[in-house]
C-alpha cells in the first residue's frame, strides 16, 4: 500500500500563522464524505482565484508604493505569486486523489480476489458481492475526481490567463514550467 501523504492545509487556511496539518490515511478514502469534503476545502484556492488575483496584486503595488525593492512589473509578480500558490494547491491535491486511487483500486482487487476463494459457499458469495459493489462504486466517484481536477485546473487556468495575460512561468523554475504545460494541454504531470 502507498504510504499516505502528510499534507499542509496552507491553501486551505492561508493567510494563518498556524495552518492545521492533515493526515490523510486509508480510512480517508475509504469514507467518501470525509474524502470529498476534503477536496472541497482544497479546491477553495481555485474557486476564489479571481479574488486571489485582486488582492495578490494590491499587495504587491503597496510594496511597490512603501519604496521596497522591487525586480520588476507589479503585474508580473502578482501573477507569479498566484501562480506559484495554485501549483502548490494542485500538487497536494493530486497527491490526496492519486493515493485514494491507489488504497480504493487496491481495496477493490482485495475483494475481487476473496469472491473467487469463496467458490462453493453462496451465502459467503452473494455478501462479499454487496461489499464488492459497494467497493466499485466508491472506486468510481474516486476515480471520477481525477475528471473534476482536470475540469478545475482549466477553469483556473482560464481565470489566470484572463488577468494575468502576459505571464509565463520562468524559465529557470521547471517545476511551474511543467505544471502551466500540462495545465495548457489538460493532463496531470
Amino acid at each position: 500500500m502507498p504510504s499516505p501523504p502528510l499534507l499542509g492545509s496552507l491553501a486551505v487556511q492561508a493567510p494563518s500563522l498556524s495552518p492545521q496539518r492533515i493526515y490523510v490515511s486509508s480510512s480517508t478514502c475509504q469514507n467518501l464524505s470525509l474524502f470529498k469534503d476534503l477536496l472541497r476545502e482544497y479546491r477553495r484556492l481555485d474557486d476564489t482565484i479571481t479574488m486571489r488575483l485582486n488582492r495578490s496584486n494590491a499587495q504587491f503595488r503597496d510594496r511597490d508604493r512603501a519604496g521596497s525593492t522591487s525586480t520588476g512589473n507589479v503585474q508580473d509578480m502578482a501573477c507569479e505569486y498566484v501562480w506559484k500558490e495554485l501549483i502548490e494547491n494542485w500538487k497536494r491535491r493530486t497527491e490526496i486523489v492519486d493515493y485514494c486511487v491507489n488504497v480504493v483500486d487496491q481495496s477493490t482487487n482485495e475483494k475481487r480476489r476473496a469472491l473467487q476463494g469463496l467458490q462453493g459457499d453462496a451465502r459467503a458469495q452473494r455478501k462479499m458481492q454487496a461489499e464488492l459493489f459497494a467497493e466499485e462504486v466508491k472506486r468510481n466517484q474516486i476515480h471520477n475526481e481525477l475528471a473534476v481536477e482536470r475540469i478545475i485546473r482549466k477553469r483556473s487556468l482560464d481565470a489566470f490567463q484572463s488577468r494575468c495575460r502576459y505571464f509565463t512561468p520562468p524559465r529557470n523554475d521547471a517545476e511551474a514550467r511543467k505544471w502551466w504545460d500540462a495545465a495548457q494541454s489538460q493532463e496531470a504531470p
